[in-house]
């Protein structure tokens, strides 16, 4: 039996619970993967932002065999869609932990763009979601959040359909 479960529905959870940050409504509603959690927190530090690209890939790093510190730096100029409103920094940052974990099929990484296109509105340019999120009354960072924990949930999805990270059993 697995120990945690790793699909959320974000808009409905908000939808259902105004009152408490997504944060607060995850945490008692789902037990997170380690990969989940570990988002959250780096999400959640209050003394360094981290860009979306840094949060994805922190999420990964003890795995791929990276200290966090080097998943930090690589990440650094990828937030803010590389900082001039290009390819959101969620998706980058889950584009290199697939290639650092030796996921390269140009295919699959088309599926997955068209997916993240497919869950918002045609686009996946950083500027162009940020537009779309300021016709809701979703905060900026919360819609941020929710890009790099859709991120870490897609890219958890990819490596395990290929065996590279395992289920976790009681």
């Amino acid at each position: 039996m697995f120990s945690w479960l790793i699909m959320i529905n974000y808009d409905m959870i908000r939808l259902n619970k105004k009152e408490e940050t997504i944060h607060e409504q995850i945490r008692k509603e789902e037990i997170m993967s380690p990969y989940m959690e570990k988002a959250h927190k780096v999400r959640e530090e209050s003394d360094i932002h981290y860009n979306c690209a840094q949060g994805v890939l922190a999420a990964f790093a003890e795995e791929l065999g990276i200290d966090e510190d080097t998943a930090f730096r690589v990440g650094a100029n990828f937030g803010s869609g590389m900082r001039i409103g290009g390819t959101c920094g969620a998706v980058t940052g889950a584009l290199m932990v697939l290639g650092l974990a030796g996921v390269d099929n140009g295919p699959e990484m088309q599926a997955l763009i068209r997916r993240v296109r497919g869950n918002h509105e045609g686009v996946v340019d950083c500027k162009d979601l940020l537009r779309l999120n300021m016709e809701t009354d979703v905060p900026k960072h919360e819609h941020c959040d929710n890009m790099v924990y859709e991120m870490v949930e897609m890219t958890e999805e990819i490596l395990r359909e290929k065996g590279i990270i395992k289920e976790d059993c009681e």
